[in-house]
């Protein structure tokens, strides 16, 4: 995987910034004021103490009082706008996180399927939550602090000239030291908080994994295994972070120690300059605030340099899943499906999921509209394949799939979706009431409506049974209530759309046998006239489709209605002996 380098990080970041040029502007000018009121203060406190003079009697009581007042005015202004721009860093960063996370789950939106199938879940939330986070933590303010210790270098710079030149040359050598100092720590630091966001993401994906799991996991009495697996993880995560927040956190101290030494010079030179004339009392006590100034913002920057390089590695990872090449996109000739009859014909179609390893070839399918065809075979046969296929989820290597005689590649993809009803056999509820759970897509679907279709599914005794029937909430995908429920939920909801053709995907695997026979009898009156397909292991369930695939190695091997398949005394016929001869031994 190729590294970002940091200029493109950079770049990438300030585009974000740059979306709020106003308020980068209005903090900037806040910024500017509040540092140079501020920096006045220790030339004002040089000419208050030389008002003071070095004699007893001598004390000049008004100018010191003026030079006192200054200084306290200029001093409640600097944090009047230091406050001033807290407040619009704070809009700031809330702007561009805002930005950034709606950028992301847009990015995500449009990423192919083939994508969630390579990384996990919980790795995906990481980036989506810690990461943005920590870019967003350091973005808007340590640019204005940087910027803020440019300033205050500059000038400091320029009023210590002004004060004593000879006393500058000091700088000429702790500063080169420090920024040598500063260099080695980063370079180090930066790959160390790469690997941070990296463990991080893995244990979030191994967390959310596992939790989804606990049944399973507590089913096989694997607790022990789970744990020593999260301590595993846990520990590379906490070592990974340990080594980063130690590199990074060496910078800080070790400028520190350089100004400190620097401070050291300055209070020695400075003092025999003023034995011998050269400087006031005055300008040694000016020379040493600005020194600190010089130094402080010079220290604050390897701190901040410290959290960028956090920032800068969370930043990669953030990128990279916005940067992500998304669905390809629809021919420009592509058009949307005006009216749809449902006639399919797959033609000669090979697929396979990585290169030299085919899944389907030669495979060929018809489907009149109105039909329903049941496609079944052993497992990793590549029945599911089909459906992806079908939906466009992933593209063909070569044949072709019609829709209605148009090749579905010359129709647009969220047109050709929209054609197809589908329900699977992993169900899928989101946090809301059970009315909008099953209008979802149909939002303008009447209470009646989805009564009748609650009852052909046969839920709907069971949603009434509920306190608040079909306002009932359903949280956390629905898990407090059974399998089958969620799946006759699923079905429900599939029922009331308007698309011309229907998937069912193991569709009902969750349910009992007598159930699954009433919910093909409603489903076959209620999506009359329309294109059916059907994967199901249970043979018995499929008998009265009007066509049944037989598909093995990634091929049809046989097709037919039940009885001619039985007929031919084929593959079919072992499926289906096999699976009554284990119903009749169960």
């Amino acid at each position: 995987m190729r590294k970002l380098s940091k200029k493109y990080l950079i770049v990438r970041l300030w585009e974000y910034l740059s979306r709020y040029r106003f308020l980068l502007f209005l903090g900037a000018a806040f910024m500017l004021l509040s540092n140079f009121l501020s920096l006045l203060g220790p030339r004002l406190s040089g000419k208050a103490i030389d008002a003071i003079g070095t004699k007893k009697g001598s004390v000049d009581f008004k100018t010191v009082f003026y030079y006192a007042g200054l200084m306290a005015v200029f001093y409640v202004l600097s944090a009047v706008f230091s406050y001033a721009l807290s407040l619009l860093t704070i809009r700031l960063t809330r702007n561009v996180i805002y930005q950034m996370r709606k950028d992301v789950f847009e990015s995500l939106s449009k990423l192919p399927v083939s994508f969630f199938d390579r990384y996990q879940t919980g790795d995906i939330i990481s980036v989506v939550s810690y990461d943005i986070d920590t870019v967003n933590q350091s973005l808007a303010g340590d640019f204005l602090q940087i910027l803020q210790s440019v300033i205050t270098v500059l000038f400091s710079f320029v009023m210590m000239l002004t004060i004593a030149p000879p006393m500058v040359l000091i700088f000429v050598v702790t500063i080169p030291v420090s920024v040598m100092m500063t260099k080695f720590v980063t370079g180090r630091s930066r790959p160390l908080y790469r690997v941070r966001s990296k463990k991080l993401g893995e244990l979030n994906g191994f967390s959310e994994e596992m939790l989804n799991g606990q049944k399973t996991t507590r089913a096989y009495g694997r607790e022990e295994d789970v744990i020593e697996a999260f301590e595993k993880k846990n520990v590379e995560a906490v070592d990974a972070n340990t080594k980063a927040e130690y590199y990074g956190t060496l910078s800080g101290p070790s400028v520190n120690f350089m100004n400190n030494i620097s401070l050291a010079l300055i209070s020695v030179f400075g003092s025999l300059l003023y034995l011998n004339g050269k400087i006031g009392l005055g300008d040694v006590s000016s020379f040493v605030q600005y020194s600190r100034k010089f130094s402080g913002p010079i220290n604050e920057t390897a701190n901040i340099i410290g959290e960028l390089q956090s920032a800068f590695a969370a930043a990669e990872r953030v990128f990279r899943l916005i940067d992500e090449l998304p669905e390809k996109p629809d021919r420009e000739s592509a058009g949307v499906l005006e009216e749809v009859y449902g006639n399919v014909l797959l033609k000669d179609v090979a697929f396979s999921y990585q290169e030299g390893q085919p899944i389907l070839y030669d495979f060929n399918l018809e489907a009149l509209a109105g039909q329903q065809i049941a496609i079944v075979g052993p497992t990793g046969a590549g029945k599911t394949t089909v459906i992806n296929l079908l939906m466009r989820f992933y593209d063909i290597d070569s044949g072709a799939i019609l829709l209605d005689g148009q090749d579905i590649y010359g129709i647009r993809r969220d047109s050709l979706r929209k054609a197809y009803s589908m329900v699977l056999q992993d169900t899928w509820l989101f946090h809301g009431t059970i009315f909008e759970n099953l209008t979802y897509g149909n939002e303008n679907i009447t209470r009646e409506e989805v009564e009748r279709a609650a009852k052909a599914a046969g839920i709907h005794s069971y949603i009434m049974s509920l306190p608040e029937g079909y306002d009932t909430i359903l949280s956390d995908n629905g898990v407090h209530i059974s399998k089958g429920q969620r799946q006759l939920l699923t079905i429900a909801r599939a029922m009331l759309s308007d698309s011309r053709m229907l998937i069912l995907d193991e569709a009902t695997s969750n349910v009992d046998t007598r159930t699954e026979m009433q919910i093909q009898k409603a489903m076959r009156s209620l999506m009359e006239d329309k294109t059916c397909f059907v994967i199901a292991h249970r043979l018995s369930t499929i008998r009265n489709a009007d066509m049944i695939l037989v598909v093995k190695d990634g091929t049809v091997v046989e097709r037919g209605t039940h009885e001619q398949l039985l007929a031919m005394e084929g593959f079919y016929q072992k499926l289906y002996a096999a699976q009554f001869m284990t119903i009749e031994n169960s």
